[in-house]
Parts: structure tokens; C-alpha cells; sequence
């Protein structure tokens, strides 16, 4: 399936894990790489652009004269709404791919195991030959889905975690 990428040893493992394990182990390494390239993303913003825009919203605020009126406080409650979501940009796809990938693995496994009673089927009689396949296909499919969930579980916590604790942070920054 993959045989010019074959000779690149970095995907060595995973075209093989695709060979073995059938179309759906493609669709969960493609939602891990999705995943991962959303929560590189999150950190690379949360570690270094953050810190600049709350700096520059802040900044915008203690310009301001007016802290005490209702309007002020009206701009100053968009001000961290603004930056809180610009926190939570990609967070309802990363809460979607970590339940994911383990249900596309057990599709992946009832496919390998359609496969195991088809070939039983054919035969009339499970021949433990012919059954290894499907088996290992399922396996497949199972393992993958939730290594690729499991990864993305802490990730997932710490940016959501991190989100509250930054917009409390930018409330008591934004004093009036």
C-alpha cells in the first residue's frame, strides 16, 4: 500500500501497522497526527503568544482612564473574554479525536473479526491459520486506537486546566 515510503525507516513501523491492520489503523494514525499537530499548536501559543497578547491587552487597558464605569467593565470582561477564546481555539477537535480513535479501532476490530467468521465461513471449520489474520487485524486496530487516545488524555486536561487558571489570572491582572 505504502511501498515508496517504505524505505524511509521512520515509517517503517507504521506502514506496517497499516499493512497488518487494515484502513482503519490509516484513519486513527491520521487523527493522532492531527491531534498531536493541534496540541504542539496549543503549546507552542500557550508558551509563547499568550504571554504577548495579555501583555498588549493589558497594556490597552492601563492606557484607559475610565476602569469604574459600567462600560469599562463591559471592555474589560471582552478583553478576557477575547483572550479566553483564543485559549480554547482546537480544543473541541482535540475532545473529539481522544474518544475517536478508540471507536475507530473497535470498527477496525469488528471488521478483522467479519473477516475471521467470513473465512470460517468458506471453510467449514476454524482453521486457526486462517483465523491468525483477522485476529491480528482486530488486535490491530484495538491496540492502535487506544494508544493514540491514551496520548492524547493528559493533553487534553492540562490545556483545558490551564485555560481556567490563565483567565482567572488575566481577571486579577485587569484590575480596576
Amino acid at each position: 500500500m505504502f511501498d515508496s515510503l517504505s524505505s524511509i525507516p521512520l515509517f517503517n513501523g507504521i506502514i506496517e501497522l497499516v499493512n497488518d491492520g487494515g484502513p482503519f489503523v490509516f484513519l486513527i494514525f491520521l487523527s493522532g497526527v492531527l491531534m498531536w499537530g493541534i496540541i504542539i499548536e496549543r503549546w507552542i501559543y500557550f508558551t509563547f503568544m499568550l504571554p504577548k497578547k495579555a501583555r498588549a491587552m493589558q497594556e490597552q487597558w492601563y492606557a484607559r482612564s475610565d476602569h469604574t464605569s459600567w462600560c469599562a467593565r463591559n471592555i474589560r470582561q471582552a478583553m478576557i473574554s477575547r483572550l479566553n477564546s483564543s485559549m480554547t481555539t482546537g480544543f473541541p477537535v482535540m475532545e473529539v479525536l481522544v474518544p475517536m480513535s478508540p471507536l475507530l479501532g473497535l470498527i477496525g476490530t469488528v471488521s478483522g473479526m467479519l473477516e475471521v467468521f467470513d473465512s470460517m465461513a468458506l471453510r467449514g471449520n476454524a482453521d486457526a491459520r486462517s483465523m491468525a489474520s483477522g485476529v491480528s487485524e482486530a488486535m490491530i486496530c484495538t491496540m492502535s486506537g487506544l494508544a493514540v487516545s491514551i496520548t492524547g488524555l493528559y493533553p487534553v486536561h492540562y490545556f483545558k486546566t490551564r485555560t481556567i487558571h490563565e483567565t482567572e489570572l488575566l481577571a486579577d491582572r485587569f484590575g480596576f
